[in-house]
């Protein structure tokens, strides 16, 4: 199967950082294509951020949709979900994305939960997604205050901020999972989940898993590829 790894932001070194994560996770006969849209924003830090990311996430889609070299599912790797509600009602084939995915693998893993994600601001943005879900009462979102730019060249940097946010997610709001809130973290995964001694959730692998799963049991959203109201 072909899937589309889609970074809604301008910046090629985090895709690349994320087509590695999604490549350790996805089975051997699967096959990643990494999008990095032409124009937009170098990283998703604002609702500004968020509003010109979702116009590249969807630019990328339709531009792909009516291509000949077809996908069979569509990952977005950002935390907060740019632009995946619009895209599935675009795409008429499963569009996964990181938080949602991330999210509904922690709440398999543990009934408490918290999110560590970057910067401080985007919080917001990780709440809305945890509240649409309806796992208000099961997630706590933390955050550490650094650019994601900081990390398009891996992560392990920042291993001691997210270890104390971390520690005190474990102590403070009982949380028996972690779930990263930012593509590009994947380095973090198993360090930070020997120091705090709970699973660690990366949601680019939590996506590309479920989008596997999704087209192996041939199973698209109901109204996939209509525009609302249509």
């Amino acid at each position: 199967m072909r899937i589309a790894v889609v970074n809604p932001n301008t910046t090629r070194t985090m895709t690349d950082t994320v087509l590695a994560s999604a490549g350790a996770a996805a089975r051997p006969d699967t096959t990643l294509v990494g999008i990095t849209p032409t124009s937009g924003t170098p990283s998703i830090e604002s609702h500004v951020d968020e509003v010109w990311g979702a116009l590249s996430v969807l630019t990328e889609i339709r531009q792909l949709e009516s291509g000949a070299e077809r996908v069979d599912a569509y990952v977005v790797a950002c935390f907060g979900d740019t632009g995946v509600a619009a895209a599935r009602e675009l795409a008429d084939v499963p569009v996964v994305g990181m938080t949602e995915a991330a999210l509904m693998t922690a709440a398999l893993l543990a009934s408490r939960f918290s999110i560590i994600t970057m910067p401080r601001r985007t919080r917001d943005q990780s709440d809305r997604v945890v509240r649409s879900l309806g796992l208000g009462h099961r997630c706590v979102v933390r955050a550490i205050d650094e650019p994601v730019t900081g990390i398009a060249n891996g992560s392990l940097h920042l291993l001691d901020d997210f270890a104390a946010e971390g520690r005190r997610a474990v102590e403070q709001d009982d949380a028996g999972a972690i779930v990263l809130g930012c593509a590009g973290l994947a380095d973090l995964v198993d360090p930070l989940g020997t120091l705090l001694g709970v699973p660690v959730v990366e949601g680019v692998a939590a996506a590309v898993t479920m989008a596997e799963g999704l087209v192996a049991q041939r199973l698209v959203r109901a109204g996939a590829g209509r525009v609302a109201g249509s």
